[in-house]
């Protein structure tokens, strides 16, 4: 095994790898943020006042934190930092994530104006929990996961939230439009004020300097007193790029996570493997355990690639109607089915239940559950697995208490 491994990012990816490594090398984790690492995942609930920061933390791994890498000399291999620093490695790790995507709105120029937050980072939600309260105006710019989570968490602070998307329905990537429907009306009925098909032009701000407004393309107007930038996320290949990685959208790696310098790995937000980045937490922990058995000269593994199940609860909001069941969701593949694909699909609208899957040939290839979630174990092992659907089952019974599998 190699001795001196440095891991530069202290996310999900970074933390999990430091820890399955253990005492079986020197690992060296580098963390830009000065908090202990912690479950990005989480932090709309944090947001929304359910969980204390401290409840989302990981378990513990030595961090360097507060240090930001700002150069790798690959020919000394070697990590330089921005408190001067330097430090040599036999095996590097780009744990490095992703930032969020900030739109090129008017009225956001090299810095954001006071009011506007992203909402990626522990910091984000706290510089949020702080400006936003009961009555304050809010406008949410993104209508996918990330969106309906921060919009949620904001409507149950009590915020008067109105929720912007460009798409021409919520959570375009993952529901199809039936399932999104159910969507909004759950979010209308948490108080939150949903727009899609919806395309903001710019910020409006004040003499003081803080937004005041959001601009819609049709130059309506929302008002706001605090604006979330919503827009996705892009790997951060900034570092690697500089070093003279392969990088495409994100730092291209091969089935032992190795970029294009066989000393190099990278894992998490920022790695493309097999043309695809994923940014999602479940392949960045795959990731991270494949690469903790190569650099362990383990047996030899091979990353494959993931299949990810997305999981998300919308819970109530005291303020819009404390008798609110949540709504609970799960979405995987692709919903909208191909000519020739099944279809099999159930909606009960008294219940706000829905369930669908596409079948093609034998296999799974996607499906959306919301407000029953009674089926959803065996539809993703079935799912994950990508195994073959039994002859013997019909296709409704997919969507029975136990899948049918």
């Amino acid at each position: 095994m190699t001795s001196e491994i440095v891991v530069i990012g202290a996310g999900t990816a970074g933390a999990r790898l430091a820890r399955q490594l253990g005492a079986a090398a020197r690992v060296t984790v580098f963390g830009e943020e000065t908090h202990a690492p912690y479950n990005r995942v989480l932090l709309a609930e944090v947001l929304a006042g359910r969980y204390p920061a401290d409840v989302i933390a990981l378990p513990e791994v030595p961090v360097r934190r507060g240090v930001r890498a700002t150069s790798i000399d690959r020919a000394r291999r070697l990590v330089h930092c921005a408190d001067g620093t330097s430090v040599p490695y036999d095996r590097l790790v780009l744990a490095t994530g992703s930032n969020p995507v900030l739109p090129p709105l008017r009225g956001i120029g090299p810095g954001l104006p006071d009011g506007v937050h992203p909402f990626r980072t522990l910091d984000d939600c706290a510089a949020l929990s702080a400006a936003v309260g009961p009555g304050t105006r809010a406008v949410v710019v993104g209508g996918g996961l990330l969106g309906v989570s921060a919009a949620r968490a904001l409507a149950t602070r009590g915020a008067k939230v109105v929720l912007a998307q460009q798409g021409e329905h919520l959570m375009e990537r993952q529901l199809d439009a039936s399932a999104s429907a159910l969507l909004r009306t759950h979010l209308e009925s948490l108080g939150v004020e949903v727009h899609t098909e919806c395309r903001v032009r710019g910020l409006r701000t004040g003499a003081d300097g803080a937004v005041g407004a959001v601009v819609l393309a049709d130059g309506f107007a929302l008002d706001a007193e605090v604006v979330v930038l919503a827009c996705g996320v892009r790997p951060r290949v900034g570092l690697a790029a500089d070093a003279g990685l392969k990088v495409r959208r994100g730092v291209v790696v091969d089935d032992e996570l190795r970029t294009s310098d066989p000393y190099i790995h990278a894992i998490g937000d920022c790695a493309e493997h097999d043309g695809v980045v994923h940014g999602l937490a479940g392949p960045a922990l795959e990731q991270a355990d494949v690469l903790a058995s190569v650099l362990k000269a383990e047996e030899a593994p091979r990353y494959t690639g993931f299949r990810a199940l997305t999981r998300l609860t919308l819970t109530s909001a005291p303020a819009a109607d404390p008798s609110a069941a949540p709504l609970d969701l799960a979405a995987f593949g692709d919903p909208t089915p191909r000519p020739g694909d099944d279809v099999v699909q159930l909606a009960d609208a008294t219940r706000g239940a829905y369930r669908k899957v596409v079948v093609r040939g034998d296999r799974l290839v996607g499906g959306v559950l919301l407000g029953d979630l009674a089926s959803v174990g065996a539809l993703a092992r079935a799912w994950e697995g990508d195994e073959a659907l039994p002859d013997s089952v019909p296709l409704l019974h997919l969507l029975t208490n136990d899948g049918g599998l």
